[in-house]
């Protein structure tokens, strides 16, 4: 009898390897993952709720993994108490707002920014949502202004969480990280971008005069910081993975991370012509390729290394004070002493857990149109979580020119 020859596969780096090596590989991933998701588990259940390895769990290899978990760990992240949440917007509040023409037309123009795919009448509600989230958070908080770019921001959180838990989100993240982003003027926004050459100084001079001498400044990376990269990133999936990041971070993270970005592509800038116009093309066009989990360990260590306090000795930084940066210690503080929604539904007796309800696939009887409208509408608010989620690679891309100055 012949025996069977040992199957053999060729990997990426031309050697041959076993499919049980393949398995293996499989197994550590899935091992690793379950280790994960059972630290979240912990942590969302311990009372206080451990927010430290909430943070870890966002920041490390992976992020949150998925929307399921983004949705109970987002909260926690921003001190959200998910059984408190505002309620939906009323139909006034789009009524003599200052900022709702811009609004209008900024969220029409951002069709790209749903998944491919998605009916045109679901999207056409969750971009009413989207508008009325924008006003209310800004009824609410009149020290709150609108710039363009918000939108982007906020539809992130629509899509993965829903209406009314995106409200809670937005408006806190609003009066926090984002919180220099929306003064009346665009003075604090420049003031952050004004970190990223006194990083970019510290770790490669001489990619830093070769910017000075092109003089391209710090514009480039406008639409990264205040979107959150949002706005040019055309994967779903690495949007949410930054999300997690930035939402466990300090506020000046994403400035960190156009840093890593700009050193990541260093051979290209110094390659190429020394001017104005050639390095501000070269690096407004994102690559949609870049290696996020290795670009976040370096922000990462970056900031522990060169954190905002030592930068800030550079001229350029000390005639302000951001909101953002004088809060955020505050702001985590208040964050170390939540109850796990365990307790909080006790607390909260008839309330559904609104982070998660309302998520039931449809009945097989659901057949009629009347029916699938409203399981429709259903997913619609809960931000087409559904969607979002089965798709592993929806390409988005940029809707319109930010031009802020």
């Amino acid at each position: 009898m012949r025996k069977g020859k040992k199957h053999h596969q060729v990997n990426n780096n031309g050697n041959r390897s076993t499919g049980n090596g393949n398995e293996k590989r499989q197994g550590e991933c899935g091992s690793w993952k379950k280790k994960k998701l059972f630290d979240i588990h912990q942590a969302l259940i311990s009372d206080p709720v451990d927010i430290e390895t909430l943070r870890k769990a966002a920041v490390s290899e992976g992020g949150l993994l998925t929307d399921d978990i983004r949705r109970k760990v987002w909260p926690k992240l921003l001190n959200v108490n998910v059984f408190s949440l505002p309620p939906k917007p009323g139909r006034d509040v789009r009524e003599n707002h200052k900022d709702f023409n811009q609004v209008l037309l900024d969220v029409r123009r951002s069709m790209r920014r749903f998944p491919r795919g998605m009916r045109v009448a679901e999207r056409e509600v969750l971009q009413e949502q989207l508008i009325d989230i924008i006003l209310d958070v800004l009824r609410r908080n009149p020290q709150l202004h609108y710039y363009q770019g918000y939108h982007d921001i906020v539809v992130t959180f629509l899509l993965v969480v829903g209406e009314r838990l995106a409200i809670a989100l937005v408006e806190t993240l609003s009066n926090h990280h984002l919180r220099d982003f929306m003064d009346p003027t665009m003075d604090s926004t420049k003031h952050i971008l004004n970190y990223l050459m006194p990083i970019l100084e510290q770790v490669d001079r001489e990619l830093h005069d070769f910017m000075l001498r092109a003089e391209v400044g710090t514009i480039f990376a406008l639409s990264w910081l205040i979107t959150w990269y949002g706005h040019v990133l055309s994967d779903f999936r690495h949007v949410l993975r930054l999300y997690d990041f930035f939402l466990a971070s300090h506020p000046l993270m994403a400035i960190y991370f156009a840093a890593v970005i700009v050193l990541h592509r260093e051979k290209e800038v110094k390659s190429s012509e020394c001017d104005m116009a050639m390095v501000h093309h070269l690096l407004s066009k994102i690559p949609q390729d870049l290696p996020y989990e290795e670009l976040i360990c370096q922000a990462q260590s970056l900031f522990l290394r060169y954190p905002p306090s030592m930068l800030a000795k550079s001229a350029a930084l000390q005639s302000r004070k951001s909101i953002a940066i004088s809060t955020f210690q505050d702001f985590q503080l208040t964050t170390l002493q939540q109850r796990p929604d365990s307790v909080l539904r006790r607390q909260r007796p008839g309330t559904a857990d609104l982070a998660t309800a309302d998520v039931a696939a449809p009945t097989p009887t659901a057949a009629n149109q009347l029916v699938k409208m409203a399981v429709w509408g259903l997913s619609a608010t809960l931000g087409a979580a559904a969607l979002a989620v089965a798709q592993t690679a929806l390409e988005w891309g940029p809707d319109f020119l930010l031009q802020l100055f």
